[in-house]
């Protein structure tokens, strides 16, 4: 039997990189999936990729009026929800003296904020047993710099999970951290301003991790689905590191 048969599920960040690879991997083990993204064309080739079991809203995670309309859409399709995946992200690589607040503002709307309101305005659809997986980053552990905005935001998805695996325990909705490490999607090209530079980048990545490489979004789809899973029906607030030993050796 497929291990999310009959399941519902949200994806933010789901028309690229880690979001679409578990979406894939969602529909492929029996879910019907919402993935969530601010860019219509590329929910629309995601939804293409994808091929069934699958709606694509287009919707800001910082806005909460398009997370309200979200989970509108949600209530009349499906009527009730299982799963959230909170992969929704942004990263601007920024000194501490070069931070503005602008960026400041960005960095932690989409990537705290936006998860802190995904979630909270889920919860009234969510169903007994449900599962939320908050995809945070290794950086959390880290001091990288450049990464001082971005990794602060993914401690926070961390704190989020320890308190609300303790407020949800009730309802039997099980709360978990996933950590990357240096991950092969297009959010790394998006921090560099050329081709060059994100190659250079990721042979850097690969240089400092210890199993010598970086990692595929379909492994971490497949770490998301443990999470998502009665796999890992006795774990809650944990944060599981999927990133080859780079923070862990």
């Amino acid at each position: 039997m497929s291990k999310l048969e009959g399941k519902i599920g949200v994806i933010t960040g789901g028309s690229s990189g880690i979001g679409l690879a578990a979406a894939k991997t969602f529909v492929a083990e029996g879910a019907y999936v919402f993935i969530v993204g601010r860019r219509q064309g590329e929910l629309d080739k995601a939804k293409a990729e994808i091929g069934r079991n699958v709606s694509a809203i287009q919707a800001d995670v910082a806005n909460l009026d398009d997370l309200d309309r979200l989970y509108a859409r949600v209530k009349d399709e499906k009527g009730a929800l299982d799963i959230i995946v909170a992969s929704a992200a942004f990263v601007e690589r920024k000194l501490t003296v070069d931070v503005t607040p602008a960026h400041f503002d960005t960095t932690f709307g989409i990537n705290a904020r936006g998860a802190y309101f995904t979630v909270q305005k889920a919860l009234p659809l969510m169903r007994k047993g449900g599962s939320i997986v908050l995809v945070s980053s290794g950086l959390h552990l880290k001091g990288l710099p450049e990464h001082g905005t971005y990794a602060a935001t993914k401690a926070a998805l961390r704190s989020f999970s320890r308190t609300w695996a303790m407020e949800l325990k009730d309802r039997g909705i099980r709360v978990n951290t996933l950590s990357p490490g240096a991950i092969d999607t297009p959010i790394i090209d998006g921090q560099f301003k050329t081709p060059r530079e994100a190659e250079g980048a990721r042979a850097f990545f690969a240089s400092i991790t210890p199993l010598g490489r970086i990692g595929r979004p379909e492994e971490m789809a497949s770490a998301i689905l443990f999470l998502a899973s009665d796999d890992s029906s006795y774990s809650t607030g944990i944060d599981l590191a999927a990133d080859g030993g780079i923070t862990q050796v």
